[in-house]
């Protein structure tokens, strides 16, 4: 029997932080995946790096089996400014999600419980947007869309979309 918990992100959790940022660039299928390294350039790093500080909050789902935790896939939120603006930043009051599942464990139900618990946390901390940027082809926009995320913009090839919590 495998249970599924979902915590909250811990210092232990950062090396599969950059593991899920990795997971979360979306290529189509049948192009080459990008270069392990990307993940270093700083319009992406900004999303890991220095993770802990203050105003960020996140989310791990692990699978428990036979005594062993395997994380299954991960949710983070962070705020930006304007000089160092994610992808999907739409205000410096407006954190920024990012989501990512491990390839075997997509369509299981993993996302939306992640998606619940980092909406319901920022309802609690009294945060009245969050956004995100998916790519238009990702299958996870579906997702979002029915946890009331809308498309609110482009940035390059990607579309940003917002969530205002209630």
């Amino acid at each position: 029997m495998t249970d599924i918990v979902v915590r909250p992100i811990d210092e232990r959790d950062v090396p599969f932080l950059w593991e899920m940022l990795y997971a979360s660039l979306h290529t189509k299928e049948g192009e080459e995946p990008f270069e392990r390294d990307i993940i270093n350039q700083p319009e992406l790093s900004k999303y890991v790096e220095g993770w802990g500080r203050e105003g960020d909050f996140g989310f791990v789902a692990v699978a428990t089996h036979e005594g062993q935790d395997r994380r299954l896939g991960s949710i983070t939120l962070r705020f930006f400014d304007e000089q160092n603006a994610g992808f999907g930043y739409v205000n410096a009051e407006t954190p920024e999600m990012g989501m990512a599942i491990i390839e075997e464990a997509r369509g299981q139900g993993v996302g939306t419980r992640l998606i619940q618990a980092a909406l319901e946390e920022a309802k609690q901390r009294g945060i009245a947007t969050v956004s995100l940027s998916v790519d238009p082809d990702n299958e996870a926009i579906r997702l979002y869309r029915r946890f009331g995320f809308v498309k609110v913009g482009m940035c390059d090839t990607s579309v940003t979309m917002v969530c205002t919590i209630h």
